[in-house]
């Protein structure tokens, strides 16, 4: 039996349904991330597990223990809030130190815990320090190592990154995931970030409109959508209207202009429609008119923007509008107005079917 186990847990608020039969089962020491954009049901889904809103059907178990009903104060779990929620009036030490103090743990075995969890988050000289004297990260490890100094069986994050600049954000996800190894606790993060989930997530739960739409690695989950949205959501992706034909062994996408592209229809039927996704770094450019063994379409650039580290183009084909990114080798990018072939490997293909999100109607039960 697996650590953490939601089980078919829903929220209801009158006939909306904000978190609609979420199961999810956690092995103890995973890291797992919630990602969605805002009312997907993700936040619901972390109130439900810390026991700040009651579930309308289903099971929450931990360890065994059916704890559903249990109030959040006696579930033992710890919790960072996106504002981290430090007490002002209280050293980095003493903030630390609170959970202790409030379940009566001895003053020596107390101190000796706080000194050990601020060593571990590198605060240690930072003790007697006041919350208003720390910078962003500094804070947020102030609450990481509040939450984790109880020894929590689970340990629940709420979007903690968010009010990080964008240099200090990236380096605090390698840091909260380097605290979360060396103390091996479950986690569960709720984030809108898709880079933040997919660089430090053992697994990834997408969620739209109240449901967990793909639960993967992050390697298989960015490789393999299952949905338009996830596609699309999870990274940058060239999104193709066609339609599936699907002949004896082989199975190909038909797009615009009658261009055929061979897929991996998986339990799609024939005549399905369907979209082709293309990554833009899987595209490539090519010399116009040069003779080439793989999937490629002629095209001519619209747009450019230099990203740093890339390229990005926007060019315009017979079978839609493709964005291309390209590392930034150094070399003088192509012109705006330039024509060129774009190809791509065979195995970058993927299909997904080409239906709409989730409407709020959907949402709606009897």
């Amino acid at each position: 039996m697996s650590f953490l186990i939601l089980d078919g847990v829903s929220k209801y608020y009158g006939a909306f349904g904000a978190l609609i039969d979420m199961n999810l089962s956690v092995e103890r020491g995973e890291f797992i991330s919630l990602l969605g954009p805002s009312g997907c049901g993700k936040t619901t889904t972390l109130q439900s597990l810390a026991g700040f809103v009651s579930v309308t059907r289903g099971t929450i178990w931990l360890n065994g223990q059916d704890i559903t009903q249990t109030p959040a104060n006696q579930r033992g779990l710890g919790i960072v809030f996106q504002s981290y929620a430090l007490f002002p009036h209280m050293t980095v030490a003493q903030n630390v130190a609170f959970g202790l103090e409030m379940r009566q743990v001895p003053p020596t075995q107390r101190d000796e815990r706080v000194a050990a969890m601020l060593d571990l988050v590198h605060l240690g000289p930072l003790a007697q320090r006041y919350p208003r004297e720390l910078s962003g990260g500094q804070r947020q490890r102030v609450a990481i190592a509040r939450a984790l100094v109880i020894e929590p069986p689970v340990l629940l994050l709420d979007e903690p990154l968010s009010n990080l600049d964008a240099k200090l954000r990236e380096e605090m996800q390698f840091e909260l995931r380097r605290i979360q190894r060396k103390t091996g606790t479950t986690t569960i993060m709720v984030t809108h970030d898709q880079a933040e989930a997919l660089s430090i997530s053992d697994r990834v739960v997408v969620m739209e409109a109240g449901r967990a739409t793909q639960i993967d690695a992050p390697y298989r989950l960015y490789e393999h959508p299952q949905s338009r949205f996830i596609s699309s959501f999870v990274g940058k992706t060239n999104l193709l209207p066609a339609r599936l034909i699907i002949g004896p062994g082989v199975s190909e996408a038909v797009l615009d202009a009658g261009f055929r592209v061979p897929v991996d229809a998986g339990s799609l039927s024939d005549g399905s429609a369907v979209l082709i996704c293309l990554r833009p770094e899987k595209l490539r450019f090519e010399a116009p008119g040069q003779a080439l063994s793989q999937p490629h379409v002629q095209a001519q650039i619209e747009e450019r923007f230099f990203l740093g580290s890339q390229w990005l183009y926007r060019a315009k084909s017979p079978i839609g509008a493709l964005e291309v990114t390209c590392a930034n080798d150094g070399h003088p990018p192509l012109s705006e107005g330039t024509s060129v072939q774009i190809s791509w490997p065979a195995d970058a293909v993927r299909c997904v079917r080409a239906d709409l999100a989730t409407s709020d109607a959907e949402r709606q039960s009897a």
